[in-house]
């Protein structure tokens, strides 16, 4: 694996946010869009590996990878000599009206690791959200039904058609509505939260939501012909981190193949390597009609893609396109990060990894004060913080505090769902890396608990 980060540590040499970050914060105020989220105030400058340093000079270990998109860390020489090759050759002519030779290229790399059997059909287009809406669109031109299935708590973009299927926090949604109609939520298995204790009940909790689409809602509301798509998330991202039991997984096919329906896995945040296969749907043997993908797909570079089985994209000329979707700049840096993968073995350095922090971590939730639930695979790691165990009431507070608290010490985490503080750094990460990381926000997190 290339040695691109020091092991020692984050590095901060100022009060934070520095003198120079607070110049960029007020111009921000002053210009910027008030709609971002943003959890501290990094004013990132640079980076390389999982190090992000700011405007002012201080060192930090990045376990957000930009919202799990620079899959094979920061500024990856490999992919920024692609970058580099590519925009001095061709930067924009629009595969939509002329071609490419890399679209091709990189659509026969998807086809041979994509999780369901080929051939396959690949769209491109710029973000998780444009691909979520190619799915959208190609479910029903291709079904001629008009209605989808999603799930509560489900992230699956803000444009308006992706908005419609997201379902994991009231201001996503909030003063936009009408949204685009013929969407049903039903529950995901968060076994978790449904407070559900042992093996065998949370595997019947997890089929038990499954069934529910076919045993009441075909039965009352929903006529089963008249669904297009299920889409689903094989881990949920901003839902907190939850991954989806493999019978819960497969019972949706089973509901698919006996209806004519549609499986739609969005992979945008578990794919391309995050949770140490290709594709988090992978671990439940489960294969998808359609996934989408993005983040991690090209380092840092805009890429959304969507693939399907090829009988399913079978739409005409001029139903769907988009003018930068397959940028010769982003394949290129696709194509590159596929390669740094395979080479440097990040699928499995993800499954190691994540296997050691998660042992790391077996033993918070019975010795960490408002540690509820420790989960994820791989690379894919979420550590629900609660007020109280028994009632497992949402730690939110608590747990954006830990994460203020960490970037004070110089480590990048973000939260998601209610009350769950996510890992998901770089796929080069090393055990040594990833100790640092855990023993500050183990730190973080008992301090919190104590009041400090």
């Amino acid at each position: 694996m290339t040695a691109m980060t020091a092991t020692i540590g984050p590095k901060i040499k100022t009060a934070l946010p520095g003198p120079n970050a607070k110049r960029v914060l007020e111009g921000d105020e002053q210009y910027i869009s008030p709609s971002y989220t943003r959890s501290y105030p990094l004013v990132a400058k640079s980076g390389r590996g999982i190090v992000v340093t700011d405007v002012d000079g201080n060192e930090f270990f990045d376990f957000s990878a930009g919202i799990a998109v620079t899959s094979t860390g920061h500024c990856h020489p490999d992919v920024v000599a692609a970058i580099q090759r590519q925009a001095g050759e061709l930067i924009h002519m629009s595969g939509t009206d002329f071609y490419y030779e890399n679209m091709v290229q990189l659509a026969s790399r998807l086809s041979k690791i994509a999780p369901m059997k080929g051939p396959h059909r690949i769209y491109y287009g710029n973000s998780g959200a444009e691909a979520i809406e190619c799915a959208l669109k190609l479910a029903r031109y291709h079904t001629k039904r008009q209605n989808i299935i999603a799930f509560f708590g489900a992230f699956h973009g803000r444009t308006m058609g992706a908005l419609s299927l997201t379902a994991s926090k009231p201001q996503q949604r909030r003063r936009f509505a009408p949204l685009v109609p013929g969407v049903t939520h039903v529950r995901y298995p968060d076994v978790y939260r449904g407070c559900v204790a042992g093996q065998q009940e949370a595997e019947q909790f997890a089929l038990g939501c499954a069934r529910f689409i076919e045993e009441k809602l075909f039965k009352t509301t929903l006529p089963p012909e008249e669904v297009a798509a299920i889409f689903v998330e094989p881990v949920q991202g901003e839902g907190g981190y939850v991954v989806a039991p493999t019978n819960f997984m497969q019972e949706l096919r089973r509901i698919c193949d006996r209806h004519g329906i549609l499986l739609v896995v969005d992979e945008v945040q578990s794919g391309v390597g995050r949770t140490g296969k290709w594709w988090a749907v992978e671990h439940t043997g489960v294969e998808p009609d359609i996934v989408c993908m993005a983040k991690g797909i090209a380092s840092g570079m805009p890429l959304g893609v969507t693939v399907s089985r090829a009988e399913i994209m079978d739409w005409v000329p001029g139903s769907h396109a988009s003018t930068f979707g397959g940028n010769p700049v982003a394949i290129a840096a696709a194509l590159a990060t596929l390669d740094v993968i395979e080479k440097e073995h990040l699928l499995e350095n993800s499954a190691k990894v994540g296997k050691h922090i998660l042992a790391r971590m077996a033993d918070w939730p019975s010795r960490l004060k408002l540690v509820g639930d420790v989960r994820g695979r791989g690379l894919m790691i979420g550590v629900d913080i609660v007020k109280d165990k028994v009632t497992k009431e949402y730690g939110a507070a608590e747990r954006d505090r830990i994460v203020e608290m960490a970037f004070e010490k110089g480590i990048l985490f973000l939260g998601c769902g209610p009350s769950t503080i996510r890992l998901c750094p770089p796929l080069v990460v090393t055990k040594e890396e990833a100790d640092v990381a855990v023993d500050v926000l183990e730190e973080c997190i008992s301090a919190v608990g104590k009041g400090a």
